[in-house]
């Protein structure tokens, strides 16, 4: 089994490479940006009380993004490996995803960042923003904002992986195919 997380800014292209990464490698792919709105929208027992701290601008604890996690990995038994794509993003997280698939006798194989540049990735996300409806993605302070709190919350979970040896730096700048075959690179040596 191929348990893989990938990280990078919003912009960088997590989504798209997503798409191809779970195809090319039969991995089913978890992203919590997905599960949240899923959860919400049929008004699932996480999902109403995930709502609860959402309406009040709180963000969803740990505990709650877990056990939604969990939820879906349990959902595939027989999956062959799991993409995580936005989770984890502190160090708690990443430590309680460990603690679960541990539970469950798997591990993280590896860790992949797509980096890029902020300012080439602002503009990918106001770009994005002009068809997307998210207003997240229409308003650079917001913008700089996430990067801003990934910078502080999700940037140390490299160092975490990289004690383990787990973590790989994918340049996110170029055409998709061209960082689809850069991620292919380092997918094929795991």
């Amino acid at each position: 089994m191929i348990n893989i997380v990938l990280f990078g800014k919003p912009g960088a292209g997590k989504g798209t490479q997503a798409e191809f990464l779970k195809e090319k490698y039969n991995l089913t792919h978890l992203s919590t940006g997905d599960i949240f709105r899923f959860n919400i929208m049929n008004g699932t027992e996480l999902g109403r009380l995930a709502k609860t701290f959402m309406d009040k601008g709180d963000l969803v604890p740990d505990e709650v993004t877990i056990q939604m996690l969990q939820s879906e990995v349990d959902k595939n038994p027989h999956s062959s490996g799991f993409l995580f794509d936005g989770f984890p993003r502190t160090l708690a997280q990443a430590k309680a995803l460990d603690n679960f698939l541990e539970s469950k006798s798997q591990n993280i194989t590896a860790t992949v960042a797509l980096e890029a540049d902020d300012n080439i990735l602002v503009a990918r996300l106001l770009e994005r923003g002009k068809t997307s409806g998210r207003p997240d993605d229409q308003d650079e302070e917001k913008i700089r904002n996430r990067y801003d709190e990934y910078n502080q919350k999700t940037a140390p979970l490299m160092d975490y992986y990289k004690a383990q040896g787990k973590f790989h730096s994918v340049d996110g700048i170029g055409a998709i195919q061209e960082v689809t075959e850069r991620l292919t690179a380092v997918f094929d040596t795991l």
